[in-house]
């Protein structure tokens, strides 16, 4: 969707190699730990309805991953497992998420991860693109990349 052009802004995958090496194992390894962590925040949801939620617990799990994606993407460009990984998302002008960017993101996730067949794409992306960029990031411009050190 965006041309080459229009990422001038983000680090070259061949001259600035680093940025992206090992981001899609990262992403992998950021994504089961924010797994373990909307399981455990979904725990706290049903304790606090009584394990009334159970009856409703996909809805529940869907509410509180979409919230707590939002929420982290929008404040650290990061999950907090992307976060234990090292890694960021930067939009396809080099800059971190803002709200807009993370709704996004994350309605692109959400998606994709609903149906198997497009996550499966989106993981041979991950893994197939110059940049590492799953379906959403290619329709949005955006890339996860290491962090830059401090």
């Amino acid at each position: 969707m965006y041309p080459n052009a229009t990422y001038s802004q983000l680090p070259d995958p061949v001259h600035q190699r680093a940025f992206y090496e090992s981001v899609a194992l990262k992403r992998g390894m950021a994504w089961v730990i924010d797994t373990m962590i909307v399981a455990l925040l979904v725990f706290i949801a049903l304790l606090f309805t009584a394990f009334l939620g159970v009856f409703i617990f996909f809805a529940i799990w869907l509410v509180v991953s979409f919230g707590y994606r939002v929420a982290t993407l929008a404040t650290g460009s990061a999950t907090w497992g992307m976060r234990l990984m090292a890694i960021e998302f930067r939009d396809w002008q080099g800059q971190r998420f803002g709200l807009p960017q993370a709704l996004l993101h994350t309605l692109g996730y959400t998606v994709s991860v609903s149906f198997a067949p497009l996550q499966i794409v989106s993981i041979v992306c991950m893994l197939a693109t110059e940049r590492g960029q799953g379906l959403t990031d290619l329709a949005l411009g955006t890339v996860a990349l290491n962090r830059r050190a401090l």
